[in-house]
């Protein structure tokens, strides 16, 4: 009798522990389709047209990124600043001042006698409207070369004795693409002047007729200018050699209102490049 209650208890037990169970499962599933549904819900209102949202932490990682990477585009630039200086600071101990120099001497002489103390690698003349001297800048390829050049001041040149000093300023290179690409370019440059101090009223023909007739024949003239500078600049080609040099001649005249300034060139003058219209 007693065995037969325990087995009864037992039953009743099992039974109680399945209907436990049965109802813990309901409640989950009850749960997990009311959490689906709130879902739904949430989606529908969804504006499509909303901000993306990211989390606080990508936000935070992303602007580290951006930091770092500020932080290194600033390093290099210092670090291009520092190697340019470099260089320039360079240029300049290789660079000897040369003034009182006579209006009637090229930068073509010039280099000439700076080259009897070292290679010289460039040469600047530089005009002064309110002079009848100019003055220039002469670049050695090494320094020694520019100390010994201090010697050549006193020497006569034209009809003046130029002075030399130590630069305290570097030569501005001249833009490579502007350069001569072959000898055909060479042999233009020796036919071409480089005019500055142009008047702005001062018309392309009017500039043309001036130059041919003190020169001679001008194959072709560009002239350019901007809205900045009150004054214009003038690429001219002459037919020969010799009436390029002859224009040498013509730095101080007077082409409009302003004295002109006139140097051999170092670049051609190309041809315009005529870009094919669209439609």
């Amino acid at each position: 009798m007693a065995a037969l209650v325990d087995k009864a208890g037992e039953a009743v037990a099992a039974a109680a522990n399945d209907n436990s169970n049965l109802v813990v499962e309901t409640a989950k599933s009850e749960s997990k389709e009311f959490n689906v549904q709130k879902l739904v819900d949430m989606f529908t209102k969804l504006n499509p047209l909303a901000k993306e949202f990211f989390p606080s932490s990508y936000q935070t990682d992303n602007n580290n990124f951006n930091q770092r990477r500020n932080n290194y585009n600033q390093s290099r630039r210092r670090l291009n600043g520092r190697a340019f200086q470099a260089q320039r600071d360079d240029s300049i101990r290789r660079t000897v001042y040369v003034s009182d120099i006579d209006l009637t001497i090229t930068e073509e002489q010039l280099a000439a006698l700076f080259s009897s103390y070292g290679q010289v690698v460039d040469c600047r003349v530089c005009g002064d409207l309110h002079s009848i001297l100019r003055f220039a800048f002469v670049e050695f390829a090494d320094e020694e070369g520019a100390r010994a050049a201090l010697n050549l001041g006193g020497t006569m040149l034209g009809f003046y004795p130029v002075r030399v000093l130590p630069s305290k300023t570097a030569i501005l290179p001249v833009n490579p693409t502007f350069l001569p690409r072959s000898e055909d370019e060479r042999e233009l440059c020796t036919r071409t002047v480089y005019c500055t101090n142009i008047d702005k009223k001062v018309s392309q023909a009017e500039v043309r007729s001036f130059f041919e007739s003190a020169c001679g024949e001008v194959t072709r003239l560009r002239l350019l200018g901007d809205r900045v500078h009150s004054t214009r600049i003038a690429f001219v080609e002459f037919a020969m050699a010799e009436c390029a040099i002859i224009a040498l001649n013509c730095s101080g005249m007077v082409l409009g209102t302003q004295p002109i300034r006139v140097s051999p060139s170092k670049t051609p003058v190309r041809p315009r490049v005529t870009r094919p219209t669209l439609h």
